[in-house]
């Protein structure tokens, strides 16, 4: 597969699926057991290339590793040094990383004390310290409350506008959704890789949601009996899997009419690329 500069990449898959194993790898952290891969023209398994890759790229890890004793500030700063940052280039930077994330009014504040999220984020910063051209994020939302996910996910936003290239693994398929170019799937092997949209498109199968004023199970029965799936049954509504339903639609509502229900909409709805990815899973 093939990441493009400038794009937000997403990793796909369940637990134990590689996502990990494959960052580690890219990050030149763990060897490979056998093929090659590139970042910026380098290769991860040459000794001589493997300092230039970990200056080019910054690592969110699943565990986000922290001085604790130590503030904010000299966290960020730490890692500053380390990468032979000037000191004005270092406080510019922490206070852009700290504001950007809503956290430079505890910037002396020692890790320690930081909530969760206040620590994810305080990580996130520190992978951008050295202002990588490629970001590797590692499950960056999770264990976070929804208010805390949803700054993080904004910031992965706000650097997608400056072009730089992320790599991101996750299993919330929601979030790939709202904030990836393309995504590949994986189940330790790789089993597809596309834009959310085409892989949406990809699905043979259409859904129709049909509303009715109530729902029994005489009438669920009449579209089964067409060789419908049925799904998402409530009292008033349910879902029908469909090929075509140009065509289909007039029998199944001639169906619904004999059993006695009384039809209030039919709407499609849009596949999800929660749909490509249990289909890909049940198929593997």
């Amino acid at each position: 597969m093939h990441v493009d500069e400038g794009e937000v990449f997403g990793f796909l898959g369940p637990n134990g699926a590689g996502k990990t194993t494959t960052v580690r790898m890219l990050a030149c952290l763990v060897s490979r057991s056998s093929g090659t891969a590139t970042i910026g023209g380098y290769e991860i398994s040459d000794r001589a290339d493997q300092p230039k890759i970990r200056k080019m790229i910054g690592l969110l890890t699943e565990n986000v590793g922290l001085y604790e004793e130590l503030s904010a500030y000299d966290n960020l700063d730490f890692y500053g040094r380390y990468y032979k940052m000037g000191e004005q280039e270092r406080h510019e930077r922490i206070q852009y990383l700290l504001e950007m994330l809503g956290l430079w009014d505890r910037r002396d504040a020692p890790a320690g004390t930081f909530s969760k999220g206040m620590k994810q984020k305080l990580a996130i910063a520190r992978a951008l310290i050295h202002d990588p051209q490629v970001l590797f994020l590692d499950e960056p939302t999770a264990n976070l409350d929804p208010e805390a996910s949803k700054t993080v996910r904004d910031f992965i936003l706000e650097l997608k506008k400056e072009k730089r290239t992320i790599f991101l693994n996750t299993h919330l398929l929601d979030e790939a959704e709202r904030i990836c170019d393309r995504v590949a799937i994986l189940k330790t092997r790789l089993i597809t890789v596309g834009s959310p949209q085409d892989l949406r498109r990809s699905l043979s199968v259409r859904k129709v949601k049909i509303q009715l004023q109530r729902v029994d199970d005489s009438m669920v029965e009449s579209v089964r009996k067409l060789g419908h799936r049925v799904g998402d049954v409530t009292w008033n509504s349910f879902v029908v899997d469909l090929k075509e339903p140009e065509k289909e639609n007039p029998a199944i509502l001639r169906a619904l009419q004999g059993a006695g229900g009384d039809v209030v909409f039919v709407t499609e709805v849009g596949s999800s690329l929660e749909d490509v990815y249990l289909k890909l899973m049940r198929e593997v």
